[in-house]
C-alpha cells in the first residue's frame, strides 16, 4: 500500500515538473502554466513561473533599446544572449526538479512577482 502512495507522490512531482517546464516555452507556455497551476498553487511551479516571467519582462524591456541608434542593436544582441543563457539555466532547473534561482536576477524575480 505504501508503494502506491509513493507512485502517486512521484506522479504528482512529475506533473509539477512538466508544468514548470511548460512555463519556459514561450509566453504562451507561461500563460498555460499559470492557468494549470491556478488551482494547485504548487510552490515549485510558482517559483519557475516567476523566474521565466522575469526573463520575459526583461526581454520585452530590452527590446526598447532598439530605439537607440546603432548602439542599441549591439546592446540588444548581448542582452538577448545573456537572457538565453539564463533561460537555459532556469529550464535545466525545472528539468532537475530544483528551485535554484537564476544567477544575479533570479532572487529579484522572486521578490518582484511574489504575488503570483
Amino acid at each position: 500500500m505504501e508503494k502506491n502512495d509513493l507512485k502517486v507522490n512521484t506522479a504528482g512531482l512529475q506533473d509539477n515538473k512538466t508544468i514548470a517546464i511548460i512555463a519556459y516555452i514561450t509566453w504562451i507556455g507561461l500563460l498555460v502554466a499559470f492557468i494549470m497551476n491556478k488551482d494547485k498553487q504548487d510552490p515549485f511551479v510558482k517559483f519557475h513561473i516567476r523566474q521565466n516571467l522575469g526573463l520575459f519582462v526583461i526581454g520585452i524591456l530590452s527590446g526598447l533599446l532598439n530605439f537607440i541608434p546603432s548602439v542599441g542593436a549591439m546592446i540588444i544582441y548581448v542582452v538577448f544572449a545573456i537572457l538565453f543563457v539564463l533561460w537555459i539555466i532556469g529550464l535545466l532547473g525545472a528539468f532537475s526538479g530544483k528551485t535554484n534561482p537564476i544567477p544575479v536576477v533570479g532572487p529579484m524575480f522572486q521578490d518582484w512577482f511574489k504575488g503570483i
